[in-house]
């Protein structure tokens, strides 16, 4: 048998001082704060290096062009060896792909471990040990380091750390809210990836004037902090903290909210879910697979968005010839995303001239960053309008499926319409990133919980980390791969990126068709017995 779980998940220590007061609501207000910074920070650092390689890198022109990549000897040692040399864009580039290699590996090990053992513990070992090497990367700019692989250790095993977090917060929150409102409520909550990003971008660019290495050691002073208050004060699930939630009792104090996470009269059991097992569940399958070419599309139009705005310009002269070239330096500029604020440079004066296709103005990377932001306020709002709506319809896939229908015309809208003007391409970016990131951010969170306290579990409430982990890390792997081919297919077209896009969202649906018609079954035979119900009780009153 098992531990307890109950033994497994104490009261925090922070609690304890305030004896055995509180409601049920205050416990998931505050569950929903802690995590909610929790996973900011966690964003917020994983978005400094995307800042931080203009420091390391400067005489390199980041990005593609149609006359090559731009080097003079270093004469001046600005920069960072080795990254300032001939072949730095691409040991930063590998540096990421390594980063995303072991995140997308650790997530599915992450979650099996986070069902076994105190998932405030947990988080709080992932919070700690990603502050630790984020700072150590950054402790390379004092200890005079110029070692590669330093740089590149030091980064795969802060990727490792940095898996945690997503499968301990989302089974967090699972375990304190019900299903009925589940959706909305993780809608909300998953703004913290927006705003950690945000976060990030602006406090290590403000802090590159004081030297690269305080980008990383502030930020990582932050998260080490939130990390010490997740220790103190987060509350697991409410067996820690002796609530019952199906009727919100504690000590006789009442709550309003009943919505129970298991049916009532189950009996709870405390053996941890197996991998495998966790992957029969029905409906694992099918979400982890749509999770990812949801991620594929939402990471690809991410990472890409900035590039693609500033460089959709018109000219006889293909300004993609050279991408081909380099590929090996694809990853690096992917990554770069919201505020990565570079210089302006003109074309040579060989070559042809450059008119930009988004209204006939010139946008610089600056400025195309963060034009992309629009793209992350309509993830947001997405995400929130498919919570709500799969939470009214009770019908997960019916909504996520819907979104990644609508999604298609979108992407063709935009990039066929986009370039008319600024309006426009705002408008329609708006329109994108809400049908894109809405199924995204359902499947993350409130299908994720939904799945990980199934029927087929019997009331085993110990599975939750272990579903988040398979379906968020099949989708991490997707986050990787579509900007990889990004680099090589924009070197034809970026209409074939758009079709590549398509045809995932696409794709994306698809695998959800028989999860859908199961929900389609299920809401005509519920309405066939309200019909049938409602008649019955017509001919008896009218008896």
């Amino acid at each position: 048998m098992a531990q307890s779980h109950d033994m497994m998940s104490r009261r925090p220590p922070g609690l304890r001082l305030f004896g055995r007061s509180g409601s049920l609501r205050t416990y998931q207000t505050l569950v929903l704060v802690l995590t909610f910074f929790a996973y900011t920070c966690f964003h917020m650092t994983r978005k400094i290096t995307s800042i931080v390689k203009s420091a390391l890198d400067p005489q390199t022109k980041v990005g593609f062009s149609h006359w090559g990549r731009l080097h003079t000897s270093n004469t001046l040692n600005i920069g960072w060896l080795p990254f300032n040399t001939v072949d730095g864009s691409a040991l930063l580039g590998e540096i990421d792909v390594a980063f995303l290699a072991v995140y997308s590996a650790g997530m599915f090990f992450a979650g099996h471990i986070g069902d076994r053992m105190d998932l405030r513990i947990f988080l709080t070992i992932g919070m700690l040990g990603t502050a630790i090497f984020t700072t150590l990367f950054g402790a390379g700019y004092w200890m005079n380091v110029h070692s590669f692989y330093y740089f590149l250790v030091i980064q795969m095993i802060s990727g490792l750390f940095q898996s945690i977090g997503w499968p301990s917060v989302v089974a967090v929150v699972g375990n304190w809210f019900g299903k009925s409102k589940r959706g909305l409520i993780m809608g909300i909550w998953n703004a913290h990836t927006s705003i950690g990003n945000i976060a990030g971008s602006l406090l290590a660019a403000f802090l590159l004037k004081f030297g690269w290495g305080w980008s990383f050691a502030i930020p990582s002073l932050i998260m080490a902090f939130v990390g010490l208050i997740v220790y103190i004060f987060l509350p697991v699930n409410p067996e820690a903290m002796e609530i019952d939630i199906d009727s919100g009792e504690f000590n006789c104090v009442k709550d309003t909210v009943k919505d129970p996470l298991l049916e009532p009269g189950q009996e709870v059991k405390h053996k941890a879910v197996g991998f495998l097992e966790a992957w029969r569940i029905p409906g694992v399958a099918p979400f982890a697979l749509c999770l990812f070419f949801s991620k594929l599309v939402a990471y690809t139009f991410l990472y890409w968005l900035p590039f693609y705005i500033s460089h959709t310009r018109k000219s006889s002269y293909s300004i993609f010839k050279s991408v081909r070239h380099h590929s090996r330096l694809m990853i690096q500029h992917i990554l770069e995303s919201l505020f990565s604020f570079k210089s302006l440079q003109a074309p040579p004066p060989n070559k042809p001239s450059l008119v930009s296709g988004i209204g006939g103005e010139y946008l610089s990377d600056a400025m195309a960053g963060s034009l992309s932001t629009i793209f992350d306020v309509g993830g947001v709002l997405g995400g929130v309008l498919a919570g709500h709506i799969s939470d009214r319809l009770n019908a997960r896939a019916i909504t996520a499926a819907s979104f990644m229908y609508c999604a298609i015309p979108a992407l063709f809208l935009y990039r066929t319409y986009g370039s008319m003007s600024i309006v426009w391409n705002i408008c329609l970016m708006f329109i994108t990133g809400m049908f894109v990131n809405g199924p995204y951010a359902l499947i993350t969170t409130a299908v994720s919980a939904d799945l990980g306290t199934h029927s087929s579990l019997n009331g085993n409430s110990r599975a939750l980390a272990t579903v988040t982990a398979i379906i968020d890390g099949t989708g991490s792997v997707g986050a990787a791969i579509g900007p990889l081919l990004t680099g090589y297919i924009s070197s034809k077209s970026w209409s074939a990126v758009f079709t590549m896009l398509m045809a995932a969202a696409l794709l994306a649906g698809l695998l959800l068709t028989k999860l859908v018609c199961a929900e389609l079954k299920g809401k005509v035979h519920s309405d066939a017995t309200k019909d049938a119900t409602d008649a019955q009780g017509t001919y008896s009153n009218e008896v």
